[in-house]
């Protein structure tokens, strides 16, 4: 059985697939939305959205705990569990019943079912094949293993499995300190389990700016939680109560469990990209810079492409698609511009490049560092960490980079800074609210202008 052509046939209903949807049918196309599971994809139902809620309750817990340090009597009596799935559970089911609607009342055509290409034009579910002018593949990402690591989903974990995990461990290891692990971390540490983190570069986060990497590790041993860097995995086995994790060299860390952090991997298999022609790369589908395959009817969007495997990218990359297919003229995506947000305690947040990149592109660099120490909103909020700013001499910022707690929320203006190109002197003449802490942005760019205020050394 066939359908009538529609202008798009969207291939997975996570961030990337329907930002596609929406604003393609805003330009007046017909969209048909294929999603084998829930709509919302990775991010709502089984990333951002449920380990953001895990992380406010692991907030809630060592406020609770620290009360005493702001003169607030309050006693902590432990974690339960099952509320905070239920109230996890909660966010995540209103936010995608409310996604849901939102689809449907803009008239789109949802199809519940897993999806295959036959075609450059053609996706088949079950018995009924749906054509498009277009196609968008938007299928997203699992967890990956290491080489030889079974995930058993008991003792040995992806991270799928530690957003149910029925108990809190006693102890846990976690392989891996990108961000999933790091934020996972923070989470059982606020829970009461002892943790250590296995990472085999030579720092957690490390992507981030060095002194943002070292920020955070400094932070996370005063919090009690270990970490092992430049430790590579070897086996895992496991015992009556747990595992036993052995790293190269022949070091021992036994846990209740382990959770596998170490990144994750395209849904590319069993949807016919061979068949049709489609290039991939290690899984990854191959796109230009306007999320056009080497088949001229298809693009791809989001974890599928090797881009950042951010939810906000996939929104982009979707609306970028769309507008394309609409007959605009979108400017391609600077992923150097995208903002980076790690939710742990404190929170990394990023934007730009770091100053190692900086160097390597050529540039002669100067930088300052705003200590939040002289921040007095932050001081009221028992935070430590600092803002960095990497501008080139005498010329734009280049990246902002920033530590310490809430501090995703300040992110947003260091995005306008790099996209604008403003330069430090620009962003100096700027007057930032007193008391916040955004106020640490614009004291580090009064710096660079030459005309610090509230700077000690």
């Amino acid at each position: 059985m066939s359908n009538s052509p529609y202008d798009i046939v969207v291939l997975g209903g996570g961030s990337g697939g329907y930002a596609c949807a929406l604003r393609a049918v805003e330009l007046g196309l017909s969209v048909v939305l294929i999603e084998k599971d829930k709509l919302g994809g990775t991010c709502l139902n089984r990333g951002c959205i449920p380990t953001k809620a895990l992380l406010h309750a692991a907030e809630v817990a060592d406020q609770t705990r620290e009360s005493a340090t702001f003169g607030v009597k309050a006693r902590f009596e432990g974690i339960d569990l099952p509320a905070v799935h239920a109230y996890k559970d909660r966010v995540v089911g209103t936010t995608v019943k409310g996604l849901t609607g939102l689809i449907k009342s803009k008239g789109i055509t949802i199809v519940e079912g897993e999806g295959r290409l036959t075609g450059p034009t053609t996706v088949q579910v079950g018995d009924t094949t749906y054509e498009g002018r277009h196609i968008v593949l938007a299928t997203g990402s699992v967890p990956r293993s290491l080489p030889g690591l079974e995930i058993d989903g008991e003792r040995v974990i992806s991270s799928d499995h530690a957003l149910v995990l029925d108990r809190i461990p006693q102890s846990v290891v976690v392989l891996g300190g990108g961000v999933i692990g790091v934020e996972f971390a923070s989470v059982w540490r606020s829970f009461g389990a002892e943790v250590t983190i296995v990472e085999a570069l030579p720092h957690l986060l490390p992507l981030e700016e060095e002194s943002s990497s070292k920020r955070l590790e400094r932070a996370f041993r005063k919090r009690g939680i270990k970490f092992e860097l430049g430790a590579r995995f070897e086996s895992v086995k496991h015992t009556e109560s747990g595992v036993i994790v052995t790293l190269q060299g022949g070091k021992t860390i036994d846990a209740d469990l382990m959770l596998v952090a170490v990144g994750r991997g395209p849904v590319s298999e069993g949807l016919g990209l061979e068949e049709v022609g489609v290039e991939t790369e290690r899984g990854f589908v191959k796109v230009d810079q306007y999320c056009r395959t080497n088949v001229p009817t298809i693009s791809a969007v989001g974890d599928l492409v090797p881009t950042l495997q951010l939810a906000h990218v996939g929104f982009a990359e979707g609306i970028l698609v769309a507008e394309r297919l609409g007959g605009l003229d979108p400017a391609p995506i600077d992923y150097d511009g995208v903002p980076r947000i790690t939710y742990s305690e404190p929170e990394v947040a990023s934007v730009g490049v770091t100053s190692a990149v900086a160097r390597e592109r050529g540039h002669d660099i100067v930088e300052f560092t705003y200590d939040l120490a002289g921040n007095p909103r932050s001081k009221i909020l028992g935070t430590q960490g600092e803002v960095k700013v990497i501008a080139a001499k005498d010329g734009p910022v280049l990246g902002v980079h920033i530590v310490g707690s809430r501090v995703g929320e300040l992110i947003t203006e260091g995005q306008l800074i790099y996209n604008w190109e403003a330069l430090p002197s620009e962003v100096a003449q700027l007057i930032h609210p007193h008391p916040t802490q955004s106020e640490a942005i614009g004291e580090a760019h009064l710096a660079l202008a030459g005309k610090p205020l509230h700077v000690h050394g």
